[in-house]
């Protein structure tokens, strides 16, 4: 996907639902989804509201079953929205669904906090609702750059930094 023009000045209106009660040893998952979406937001194009479910690996691996045919759990699923017909009528770019023991399995694997990672699934998630990919090298680079700027401008490190001379 090529590069977008700025966004709109509103945040979108991010609803979030904590599914799993694995998320309530997180205190700041809901605060963190919402600063990050919001920060993509304000880098990427894209109009329309968000929906956030955080689950648990089994909830994800159903829903990666259901829908794209793969039985197993994967750390962050998006899905876009059909673009709302009609006046009046909310628009909404699609749904999240992160896994609490993927990411977190993955945090500790890369030495990152929790929090960072979820930040960086989230901006991940919703710039596939946008409609960015990383099925070719040259569409991984421009969204892995994109995802890069928008978690800089949060303060979170390069999440594909591979050792500490990348991240400095």
């Amino acid at each position: 996907m090529s590069a977008r023009p700025a966004r709109r000045n509103a945040a979108p209106d991010i609803d979030i639902e904590i599914q799993s009660p694995l998320w309530e040893t997180e205190r700041d998952a809901e605060p963190t989804v919402r600063a990050a979406i919001a920060a993509a937001a304000a880098r990427a194009a894209g109009d329309g509201d968000v929906s956030v479910l955080l689950a648990d690996d089994a909830a994800v691996q159903a829903l990666n079953r259901d829908w794209r045919k793969i039985d197993k759990p994967t750390n962050v699923l998006s899905f876009p929205a059909t673009p709302a017909k009609g006046p009046g009528i909310p628009a909404l770019l699609g749904d999240i669904a992160i896994a609490y023991e993927t990411l977190d399995r993955e945090a500790r694997a890369e030495g990152k906090p929790f929090l960072h990672h979820l930040a960086h699934l989230a901006v991940h998630g919703y710039l596939h609702l946008l409609g960015y990919d990383h099925q070719t090298d040259s569409e991984a680079e421009a969204m892995e750059a994109l995802e890069r700027e928008i978690l800089a401008a949060m303060r979170i490190p390069d999440p594909y930094a591979t050792d500490a001379a990348d991240i400095a």
